[in-house]
């Protein structure tokens, strides 16, 4: 059987090719009815566009780039599920580049690279748009930017100060010290990212509020090297210092939290009673751990993002439009 064509759809549809086009363009001046239409056509006879033709014919390289942090750690695994749900609907393939490091941002920061070279641009975390002001990067490209906030370009955002106050308010409600683990990469010398600051803000705002203090803050790294020896670190002092077990520990991230409970069980601590444990993120593991955890809507987050980029590529001229999603907490066994 040969392949179906445009021709075919818009037959099917009962509407023009060009119609069709701007369907698999995602552009804004198509009716709901009339996309449904078309959509439904593409899909019952199961038709492909030929990529390269879409590219001659649209002048456009029907790519979009995303500027992760990392790549190995679930959060950003899961943030990309939901970007790469929403460009796979409109026919978008995706380029991942990691920043990583000092040195391999330098290489992004030339206009001639790649990443630039897409018909838009996802900003993970880090909000790299002031590059672009001090014209370090030269892009026209449309951006968004997510898990991340700024007023001047659209982005869809977590309300980290929300998911700090959620467990702030809880951990002051259960016996012993309080501790606290916080996240930094070498990326935060960089650029400025609230997440971490706005958990913390959050936390300390409702921990004070309650009247309890934080005994001991500490920081560590996405490495799971580093996590654990932080999580060693803070063991110690709790099971060396009068009165420090039992403790209450919000770790910032579920990575941190997971640390924890695996340094908690080589030492035959009881989680649950010597050591309460909330994390951050609800990552898919969390639940078979047992983990009280701040549960984000990290999919959803990215696939919005990627919504308001298509848009942009769509047409859309409006102001910069800003996402908000919010934590909420699980409890579970550790706490």
């Amino acid at each position: 059987m040969r392949k179906p064509t445009i021709q075919d759809v818009a037959r099917r549809a009962g509407v023009g090719v060009g119609t069709v086009s701007r369907v698999l363009n995602n552009h804004v001046a198509v009716k709901g009815v009339t996309r449904e239409t078309v959509l439904r056509a593409i899909a019952d006879l199961d038709y492909t566009p030929n990529p390269h033709a879409r590219r001659i014919a649209g002048g456009k390289s029907y790519t979009i780039s995303v500027l992760l942090p990392v790549l190995t750690t679930e959060f950003y695994t899961r943030l990309l599920d939901g970007l790469e749900a929403a460009f796979q609907e409109a026919r978008y393939d995706v380029a991942i580049f990691p920043l990583l490091d000092r040195s391999r941002l330098e290489r992004y920061l030339g206009s001639h690279t790649l990443a630039y070279q897409a018909d838009g641009l996802v900003m993970a975390t880090y909000n790299l748009t002031t590059l672009f002001h001090e014209r370090r990067v030269r892009t026209q490209q449309p951006t968004v930017l997510v898990d991340a906030y700024a007023d001047n370009v659209d982005c869809a955002f977590m309300d980290n100060v929300t998911g700090g106050r959620l467990a702030g308010d809880y951990a002051a409600t259960l016996p012993g010290a309080l501790y606290a683990v916080w996240v930094e990469t070498e990326l935060d010398q960089l650029f400025t990212t609230r997440v971490f600051e706005d958990r913390r803000s959050g936390f300390h705002e409702a921990v004070t509020r309650a009247g309890r203090t934080v005994r001991r803050e500490f920081t560590s790294s996405f490495d799971t090297l580093a996590a654990r020896n932080t999580a060693a670190a803070l063991l110690d002092e709790a099971q060396t210092t009068p009165g420090g077990l039992p403790a209450t520990v919000f770790a910032s991230a579920d990575l941190l939290a997971g640390a924890l409970l695996d340094e908690a069980q080589l030492r035959g601590l009881r989680v649950g009673e010597d050591l309460r444990v909330i994390g951050f993120d609800d990552q898919p593991w969390a639940a078979a751990r047992n983990l009280t955890t701040l549960h984000q809507p990290v999919e959803n987050m990215g696939y919005e993002a990627a919504q308001l980029l298509l848009s942009r590529l769509g047409g859309h001229r409006g102001p910069a439009r800003a996402r908000r999603f919010e934590p909420t907490l699980i409890r579970r066994d550790t706490a």
